[in-house]
């Protein structure tokens, strides 16, 4: 590389991760840096009503700093004063299990806002659409290229890959017959329904919603949650269920009353139970979207100059609110040890500091997501609907995904990388 050029970076994917680690990698300390932001799709949106950031992750994107930094509060994001889970069925149906506690307060925020919030600040001619990668050619300069499927191609030093569990990216990591490569489906279907804040306080009562608390609702085979957004306007409903018969490429389907009143047809009977329904149906185009989420642990998250960040390289469940702020945590991993690397021959390092710090954790989040949302569902093996049973269990099952040392873990990556160059 001549001096004074800059080292030249493809990130594949322009939802929320491509999104925050474009933003991050362009603040002043990566000026070295010259990164281009590919979407496949006509434009750049984000699936799904809202994200929940907890605490681990509002760090990192002070962290992070830059347009990072304030992008919840501008996108109308509301902190929750505690999350508190509930049963909805059983002997206990409507007792209290817990309330997460308050240093662990999470933001919730529309994810469309977030977003846009994210992508204001990026050079619009540094933003392509319509670019969906086909394959990742190895040339003999130690360079990339990348094919687009329209025939186009674009030569870079480095690719992130941030295309999700869909995306080309992770095949060319991992190869096209590796167990690890597909995501697989989890065992839970969720459906989302947005309600403004009156009609809300009808259905569920006026008294979920006296401090701005995320509610969850534990029954007999699924759960219930909901939680405020839009800056306290709008109410967000979910209703999660446990199947088994969703088959290998089924990613949604349709429902409906009945099909809403059979998912709960166990259920103890309650305000909450009838509300929840009458909820979810105030969205005139209800769907039931199947979970899916990385089973098998992939070997690495890198190879050479390529690497996969968020849902293209961990895709977990969401029942530890956590797959935002993990690809927000991989963001800020990535941005400290690309400040550091100043020549095209270090990429690779830097990829497998990276691979080092952030493979363990995440993947140890995707087996823990997967057991609560068992527990959630009142299907715990060793708790199912029993209320002192699941108090016993549940409470710390985020400890070790908030109480992460964010200086410390970015100190280990730079170690890591200190010590392959």
């Amino acid at each position: 590389m001549a001096s004074g050029e800059k080292i030249k970076i493809a990130i594949i994917g322009g939802g929320l991760a491509g999104a925050t680690l474009m933003n991050a990698l362009s603040s002043v300390k990566h000026t070295h840096l010259d990164v281009d932001l590919f979407e496949s799709a006509p434009e750049f949106s984000e699936r799904g009503a809202a994200v929940g950031i907890a605490q681990n992750g509002q760090r990192a994107m002070v962290e992070i700093g830059g347009a990072v930094a304030g992008a919840l509060e501008r996108a109308g994001g509301v902190t929750m004063s505690s999350s508190r889970i509930c049963l909805a069925s059983g002997p206990s149906a409507l007792s209290k299990v817990l309330d997460l506690a308050p240093e662990k307060r999470g933001k919730v925020v529309h994810r469309a806002a977030l977003l846009s919030e994210l992508l204001k600040p990026i050079d619009p001619a540094k933003m392509h659409t319509n670019k969906k990668v086909v394959r990742i050619e190895e040339l003999e300069s130690d360079r990339l290229l990348v094919h687009f499927e329209d025939g186009s191609t674009f030569k870079v030093d480095a690719a992130i890959g941030a295309d999700g569990v869909h995306g080309h990216v992770r095949e060319h990591v991992l190869g096209a017959d590796h167990p690890a490569l597909k995501a697989t489906f989890a065992g839970f279907w969720d459906s989302r329904s947005l309600v403004p804040m009156k009609k809300a306080k009808e259905l569920l009562g006026e008294d979920k919603f006296e401090v701005q608390r995320q509610y969850g609702w534990i029954g007999d085979g699924g759960f219930f949650m909901h939680d405020v957004l839009d800056g306290e306007e709008t109410v967000q409903c979910v209703v999660a269920g446990m199947a088994d018969d969703w088959g290998e490429n089924e990613w949604k389907r349709e429902l409906n009353k009945d099909l809403l009143e059979e998912a709960v047809g166990k259920w103890t009977d309650t305000p909450i139970k009838s509300g929840m329904i009458q909820a979810m149906l105030e969205n005139p185009d209800l769907k039931a979207f199947a979970e899916w989420h990385h089973k098998v642990d992939a070997p690495t998250y890198t190879k050479g100059p390529v690497c996969l960040m968020g849902d293209s390289a961990h895709s977990m469940t969401p029942w530890q609110g956590s797959g935002a702020g993990q690809c927000i945590e991989d963001t800020m991993i990535l941005q400290t040890l690309l400040e550091q690397v100043k020549y095209r021959k270090h990429l690779a390092a830097a990829f497998e500091a990276y691979d080092q710090v952030r493979r363990p954790r995440t993947q140890k989040i995707i087996e823990s997501s997967h057991g609560t949302g068992v527990i959630l569902c009142g299907r715990g093996p060793n708790t199912g609907l029993d209320l002192e049973e699941i108090q016993k269990v549940l409470g710390h099952r985020w400890d070790h995904i908030h109480s992460l040392d964010l200086e410390e873990h970015k100190r280990q990556a730079l170690a890591a990388l200190q010590a392959r160059i």
